[in-house]
């Protein structure tokens, strides 16, 4: 594949810690106060993901780039490895076509070294997804 061409390809993972762990307990409001912390759906679009580094440059700015896709208003938020975001999307079932709103609202903190317009620009230039095996691509 060439150099190129890999911005094209996001690989997002369900959202856990880079290292396997889970982002963070899920408090059961049907018992105590005790925090219980549950494995992340990983066989429907919408939820927490986060990118597969593929390249030092991915985490330049020292975080993770997270996507956070809610299905029901068709609202994304997150992180993408400097900037918070937020912002619209559309997707179908039934084709997995996807695509993001041209309108990203953006931070406007500087991250030296971080390359976030490819970031963005492979977020709009999404057409379709596919979920195999815990990874959104």
């Amino acid at each position: 594949m060439r150099y190129s061409t890999f911005f094209g390809l996001l690989l997002l993972a369900a959202c856990q810690s880079p290292e396997g762990k889970p982002a963070g307990p899920v408090t059961d409001t049907t018992k105590t106060t005790a925090a219980v912390a549950t494995a992340p759906d990983t066989t429907t679009l919408g939820g927490c993901w986060f990118l597969q580094p593929a390249l030092s440059s991915d985490t330049a700015a020292g975080k993770t780039p997270t996507l956070i896709l809610d299905l029901a208003k068709s609202k994304f938020a997150g992180n993408t490895g400097c900037n918070t975001m937020h912002g619209a999307f559309w997707f179908s079932q039934k084709d997995s076509s996807l695509s993001f709103s041209d309108k990203i609202i953006l931070t406007k903190m500087a991250c030296p070294g971080y390359n976030e317009p490819a970031f963005i620009k492979s977020l709009k230039n999404a057409s379709h997804y596919r979920l195999n095996q815990g990874i959104l691509s």
